[in-house]
């Protein structure tokens, strides 16, 4: 895993982000979906997002909280608590 991109993703604020920051957005965002292939699949990952409700996320799927504008690094948080994300994938 891009060592800058982690530690760009770890040390995020929880808040939404501006929209004066689309590249640093991106990267937080590529890097959610990098953990969530790298822990589902490629294919499954999608699949988890699309279809399965978070009630950690208000009741939405993974891809509604995100068009919602929940922070990525908050709604992978809500991803590890519900699927038992082990703590090296975190």
């Amino acid at each position: 895993m891009d060592k800058l991109a982690e530690h760009l993703f770890e040390s995020a604020p929880d808040t939404p982000f501006r929209i004066d920051r689309p590249t640093l957005v991106a990267v937080r965002l590529s890097e959610f979906w990098i953990r969530m292939e790298d822990h589902f699949g490629a294919g499954y990952a999608r699949s988890v997002a699309h279809d399965h409700v978070l009630q950690a996320l208000g009741g939405r799927t993974v891809d509604q909280a995100l068009a919602a504008g929940i922070p990525a690094k908050q709604v992978w948080r809500a991803v590890c608590a519900e699927f038992e994300v082990p703590a090296r994938k975190r």
